[in-house]
This record gives structure tokens, C-alpha cells and sequence, in this order.
């Protein structure tokens, strides 16, 4: 987190240029990182809350929402919201509506977390995962922190079934008004899980060589693309070291393959979370992949975590990547662009972790403006 002036106004000018981002044409190269922030109301149903949030932060040059389930089974976070019924796509109307009308651009993630969602989310039944493998460390359960348990092995029907959960999802959020969608890549969750060889033990077509295991990725990419279009559809990935149990001996091999099939797919933008020292899930004390998906993705990249701004303007002005996505500190810097464009200071987070995920308007939309503090 910066707490403190970044200098000049003036050195940060490379991130105020408009960009394409594909069809999406952003106003800045600040854009909000995906955060899960809880307050769906029952039934993962968006809500008057969560659209003034998403409003106070339409200065980004681009809002990637929060990690939104597509189905019952592909969520397993209490309070996080879902994109597969009528109700979930009236909420989010009203959340598209309030970021547009204040000027910003919004794509919805679309998440399935496979093996990360506990038993107690599917009425006992197990999580499906690429292969029957069980994640590390605790599940957050409606009733409390739980430990994981063994996911199944996908059968070809429920890979078929989970690409068409994308699809309806993708067309979900079209209804809702979004400006497009991301597939969420990342992270060690369902699409990881097939991207990366500890979690992929299989033999078949979706399994073994880095090609085979992104065939996954793919289908549900082409399964997104094919409601959308290609020119506003993007992932996330994080192609360095472990996350949450998820990892790779040869990340070089597998993300170089899945940067091909975004480059053949042409997709409108690739996020890559490059966590710090600091970082949210699992170690990153490893060889940084960037390089390599920008030697062959040719689109839009978009680098996120742990930056300041005069990082992000480097990085940008260099040509590393085309834009920087902010996460955490959107938390309490609801109009981070601005505070970015004059150089002022950021406000710390208050209340955290606690307050990232409980319920109510506490360390959620009672950040303050610039020009109210």
C-alpha cells in the first residue's frame, strides 16, 4: 500500500492515455483489479450496496468486477455474487447502469473455483475438479472455516456441461449491460487446476503435454467468445509460483502454451497477477512470465499487483505492458485515478482484513473522496 505522495503529476502521464482494450475502449490505463468483497444479498443476488461501490470507482479506465459464479457449483465463497439466474442479472443491471452513467466501463469475471469449493456448497456432494486432488489449507464455509476436501475428476460430460455454464454466464452478463467479460484463470482455481501439472493428473486429451492442458481453457474461451466476441472477452492468469496448492515445475511451458491460444483466439486484453513478497496466495519468489506471454500474446497486457504509481507509470511508458490493474488499494481509494493524476496521497485500508469480507457498508463504500476529506 502507498501512503505517501508519488511524486509529480506530470511523471504519471503515460497512464492517462486512452487504450483499447479490444472493443472496450477505456479512458485511462488504471483499471480495478477483481476483488471479492461478500455483500451479495442470499442467493449471491447483487445489491444496492455493491452498485453504489462500483459506482464511487468508475474513474478506472476499466472495472473488472468482483470473481462472479456461474453456476451453484462453481461458487463456493459466502456472499460472493452469481451470474446464472434471472434475479443475479436484474442485480447487476442496476450495477452496469450506476458505472455508466458515471462515465466508466465494467466487464464481469466469470469464476468457477473446481476444487476450492467445500462439500458443504453442493449438499455434501464433492467439487469437480481436472483431476480427484485435494487443495491445501481451509475452505470459508457458511459456517466457518472448514478443511478442504477431495475434489472428482471432471468426466468429458461435465467438461461439456461447465463450458456451457460459461456460455450462459457470458450471456447473463450481456443481459445485465456489462461491457464484456473476463474468465478468471487464475488464482488455483478451476481453469488453473487444468492449466497446471499438480493439479492436472490426467491422461486423456485435457492432460499430459502443456497443449493438452489448455485445451480446457480454450474450449471455454470459444464457448465465451462464441457470445461475445473475441474483442470482449479477457483472462486473468498467474503464471508465477504456487497458489493455493496450484503450481507448475515448468511454468514457462504451460503459460507459454496458454499465451498461444490467447494470441490465436485474440482475445481484447490478457491480465497476469504478479504478486510481491506480500502477496495473497502462496510464495512468489520465482522467475517473473511476462516476457515470455508478451513475446508471443501480441494484444493488450495488463499488469497487476503491489504497484505504486510511479511503478505503474514505468512499466507502462516502457512498453512492459499496456495498463496496471489496482486491487486493494480500490479498497479505500474509491477515486484512486484521480488521486493518481494530481499526486496525492493514498488512504490507508481501515478495519482489514476483517472488513474486506463481512457484511454491511463498513470499509466498503464509507471510503471518502478526494475532494470530501
Amino acid at each position: 500500500m502507498q501512503n505517501e505522495i508519488d511524486g509529480d503529476a506530470a511523471l504519471h502521464e503515460a497512464l492517462f492515455q486512452p487504450l483499447s482494450l479490444g472493443a472496450i475502449e477505456a479512458k485511462n490505463r488504471i483499471l480495478m483489479a477483481p476483488l471479492t468483497r461478500g455483500r451479495s444479498d442470499p442467493g449471491s443476488v447483487p445489491n444496492a450496496m455493491m452498485t453504489e461501490y462500483y459506482r464511487q470507482r468508475s474513474g478506472a479506465g476499466l472495472i473488472i468486477s468482483e470473481a462472479t459464479g456461474i453456476s451453484v457449483e462453481g461458487l463456493g465463497w459466502p456472499a460472493a455474487p452469481g451470474a446464472w439466474n434471472e434475479a443475479q442479472t436484474e442485480g447487476w443491471k442496476g450495477v452496469t447502469r450506476a458505472v455508466h452513467d458515471a462515465g466508466g466501463k465494467i466487464v464481469l469475471q466469470l469464476w468457477h473455483m473446481g476444487r476450492i469449493v467445500h462439500p458443504d456448497f453442493l449438499g455434501g456432494e464433492p467439487g469437480v475438479s481436472a483431476s480427484a486432488t485435494t487443495a491445501p489449507d481451509h475452505a470459508h464455509t457458511p459456517t466457518g472455516r472448514k478443511p478442504h476436501e477431495q475434489a472428482r475428476a471432471a468426466t468429458k460430460a461435465d467438461i461439456a456441461r461447465i463450458c456451457e455454464d460459461y456460455a450462459r454466464a457470458a450471456a447473463s452478463a450481456k443481459a445485465a449491460g456489462f461491457d464484456g467479460v473476463q474468465l478468471h484463470g487464475a488464482n488455483g482455481y478451476l481453469v488453473d487446476q487444468f492449466l497446471r501439472s499438480s493439479t492436472n493428473l490426467r491422461t486423456d486429451e485435457y492432460g499430459g503435454s502443456p497443449e493438452n492442458r489448455t485445451r480446457f481453457m480454450r474450449e471455454v474461451l470459444e464457448a465465451i467468445i462464441a457470445v461475445w466476441g473475441a474483442e470482449r472477452v479477457g483472462i486473468r492468469l498467474s503464471p508465477n509460483g504456487e497458489t493455493q496448492g496450484c503450481d507448475d515445475p515448468d511454468p514457462a511451458s504451460i503459460f507459454g502454451a496458454a499465451a498461444r491460444v490467447c494470441e490465436e483466439l485474440k482475445l481484447a486484453f490478457v491480465e497476469l497477477r504478479q504478486p510481491g513478497p506480500e502477496g495473497t496466495f502462496g510464495r512468489t519468489q520465482v522467475p517473473k512470465q511476462d516476457g515470455l506471454i508478451r513475446s508471443i500474446y501480441t494484444g493488450p497486457l495488463v499488469l497487476n499487483s503491489d504497484y505504486t504509481a510511479a511503478e505503474a507509470d514505468a512499466d507502462v511508458s516502457s512498453g512492459r505492458c499496456e495498463a496496471i490493474s489496482f486491487g486493494r488499494p480500490y479498497i479505500s481509494n474509491p477515486d484512486l485515478a484521480e488521486r493518481i493524476r494530481v499526486g496525492a496521497e493514498w488512504a490507508p485500508n481501515l478495519n482489514v482484513p476483517k472488513s474486506w469480507y463481512l457484511p454491511g457498508p463498513e470499509g466498503y463504500i464509507d471510503y471518502p473522496a478526494l475532494e470530501t476529506v
